[in-house]
């Protein structure tokens, strides 16, 4: 029951925070590409830095409780999250190129469908690959 009890709260965790790194993502796009007028490639790519960096913290911290400080530990940590989450950036641009230039799609209804199929994938990836807890 414990073990259950741990993936549900770890799951809504990663969701919460999934949600809020999403928003960081789509509202930064939006405020880059809208705003600025940048394309759309390039403000995928910064939209993409800033909500990694967030996602590294919390997901550490709150969602998969990593207390490994030892600087070892965290810089193996950062690198696997980093590898993860650039493979995910490139789903994510391949999908946007897809659906906005292949497809005609609205860039931002485009962003909403790729960050749905990202925040999947990299859920996998921090609980299987970059936290999973010691055996």
């Amino acid at each position: 029951m414990g073990r259950k009890m741990t993936n549900s709260k770890e799951v809504v965790s990663y969701l919460i925070f999934g949600i809020l790194t999403t928003l960081i993502n789509i509202i930064s796009y939006g405020l880059i590409a809208k705003v600025l007028e940048i394309d759309y490639k390039l403000a995928t790519s910064i939209a993409w830095f800033l909500s990694v960096i967030f996602a590294f913290v919390t997901n550490k911290l709150y969602v998969f409780n990593s207390k490994s400080f030892q600087m070892k530990a965290v810089t193996k940590e950062f690198f696997s999250f980093i590898f993860f989450r650039l493979l995910s950036y490139f789903i994510d641009l391949l999908i946007m190129i897809i659906m906005v230039e292949w497809s005609k799609l609205d860039d931002l209804f485009a962003k909403v469908i790729a960050n749905i199929i990202v925040v999947i994938i990299n859920y996998f990836a921090s609980k299987l690959f970059i936290f999973k807890a010691p055996k």
